[in-house]
């Protein structure tokens, strides 16, 4: 097992832009990078499960079963255009005229739990995220080693790997919001964020085994 040679990979790989990278850019827009940080135990959640599949051998279930993967893929789908009408009917960030201060005390709230059960749905309904640990994890487990054990050096690496992501995220949507001063703006950027999410809806339909 080659820890080093897998921490900037899974970094890399967390990076990369996806479903749960969109909600903590737009948790960082609406919230702040603070929760979106805590959001994204919904999804180190969700992501050890696939892990703890992958480790058992289950992952390469599901990259044989077509049923099980087209299930969770269609689930995924419908939960990412359900989340992109919301934020694209959103009235959120209305009358941000104001300096930001002042608009940071009329805002709504956003409470922790919600993100994070957002966090979580989004991470669990992902099949890509099963099949990229099934698939990348084992190149990195060495035979003669306790495999339990790797997994589990690998699978913590990876999870931290996550709030790195979430970080740099969150603080670039923190910083569009900064933009934001006009109700018009607003609206086009509700709409924007809504159109990523049935975007990522639409590339999940796409996605093959």
């Amino acid at each position: 097992m080659d820890a080093l040679a897998f921490a900037p990979l899974a970094v890399l790989i967390s990076l990369t832009p996806g479903p749960n990278n969109f909600c903590a850019l737009n948790n960082g827009m609406r919230a702040g990078v603070v929760k979106a940080l805590w959001a994204t135990f919904g999804r180190v959640a969700a992501f050890a499960i696939f892990l703890t599949v992958s480790a058992v051998g289950l992952g390469a279930m599901l990259l044989a079963s077509e049923a099980a993967f087209t299930a969770v893929k269609w689930v995924g789908a419908v939960y990412l255009f359900w989340l992109g009408c919301k934020a694209w009917r959103s009235r959120d960030f209305s009358g941000f005229d104001q300096i930001e201060d002042a608009a940071a005390t009329a805002r709504p709230a956003w409470p922790v739990r919600r993100l994070i059960a957002q966090e979580f749905g989004l991470a669990i309904t992902n099949p890509k995220a099963i099949v990229l640990f099934a698939a990348i994890f084992p190149q990195f487990i060495d035979p003669a080693q306790p495999p339990a054990h790797q997994f589990l050096v690998l699978g913590s690496i990876y999870l931290c790997s996550e709030f790195v992501s979430t970080a740099v995220y969150a603080t670039g949507g923190r910083q569009i919001r900064r933009w934001i001063r006009t109700p018009r703006g607003a609206l086009r950027l509700n709409r924007a964020t809504g159109g990523i999410f049935m975007g990522a809806g639409g590339l999940l339909l796409t996605a093959q085994r």
